[in-house]
């Protein structure tokens, strides 16, 4: 009779185990792309992170990442990755091949800023107007905070941002922006206030060799999004699993890796002052 109970138990624990052994080989990974919005060096956040999900999900988890914003907007439209990580630009551009999924919370709003920065040893310049015929680090051709905002900016002024620098480059990450005017290949970029601020606390030496002259507006913060085809409870899934995050230890914990607070549902209203620069420009 012993053995017999030992044999039933046995079986009924490897019944138990089917299931989960079963959604490991059936299921595809879910991919999630990544844009220079994520901070280049931050790879032991990102694996814990990774690990995090696939936990929650129940799922392999892969990051895809990518050196342009438009890279990741193109293997969203393909639907070669689930869920992506985008700047606020893109979201907008892309708007209708895309689903909003949550959008980070940073310093207790679901916002951030375009910081203009020039090198520390500058004291003079105090605004964006002083830099003419200087060189000027972009990040991104589809980045609000480190392309977008500062050539608004100069229309405003009422200068043509085509012929206002004598160079300008794309440095394809704000981290790298920060580095080229840290190290004087430019006099003057624009990023991503979230990066800027993440870089300070992990590399203090490097935006110690840059100089904050303009903080931007806010606009909403880069949003989390999935692909359109994306099914209604994978979508429901994920966004669950990021809204939780503020709610157990380790999901804290991760998002003070990551520099966040939290992630919200949010409105995608909050992007319109970023159609309202793209307008600006002739975009859509």
């Amino acid at each position: 009779m012993k053995t017999f109970l030992v044999v039933v138990l046995s079986v009924l624990a490897l019944l138990g185990m089917a299931p989960a052994m079963a959604l490991d080989e059936v299921q595809p990974p879910l991919r999630i792309g990544l844009t220079p919005t994520f901070p280049n060096d931050q790879y032991r956040a990102l694996e814990d992170w990774r690990r995090y999900l696939e936990q929650r999900l129940a799922r392999k988890v892969e990051f895809v990442r990518r050196d342009s914003y438009i890279e990741t907007m193109d293997l969203l439209r393909l639907q070669k990755v689930d869920f992506a990580w985008i700047c606020d630009y893109p979201f907008v551009f892309f708007k209708d091949q895309t689903r909003l999924l949550a959008i980070p919370v940073y310093r207790g709003r679901p916002t951030y800023q375009s910081y203009l920065i020039v090198p520390a040893d500058d004291r003079q310049t105090t605004s964006i107007s002083q830099l003419k015929n200087r060189v000027f680090a972009y990040a991104d051709p589809y980045s609000n905070t480190g392309y977008l905002t500062p050539r608004f900016e100069l229309q405003k002024l009422g200068h043509n941002p085509s012929h206002f620098f004598s160079k300008t480059f794309f440095t394809w990450g704000h981290g790298r922006t920060v580095e080229a005017v840290a190290t004087g290949l430019a006099q003057g970029g624009a990023v991503s206030s979230h990066v800027w601020d993440t870089l300070a606390k992990v590399k203090p030496e490097l935006t110690a060799a840059t100089r904050i002259v303009a903080t931007s507006p806010e606009y909403g913060f880069p949003p989390f999004v999935a692909r359109s085809a994306i099914s209604d409870a994978e979508f429901r899934a994920m966004q669950q699993a990021l809204l939780a995050m503020g709610q157990d230890e380790q999901g804290r914990s991760l998002l003070a890796g990551l520099n966040l607070d939290g992630f919200v549902v949010g409105d995608p209203r909050i992007y319109d002052r970023v159609s309202q620069m793209m307008q600006a420009f002739g975009k859509p």
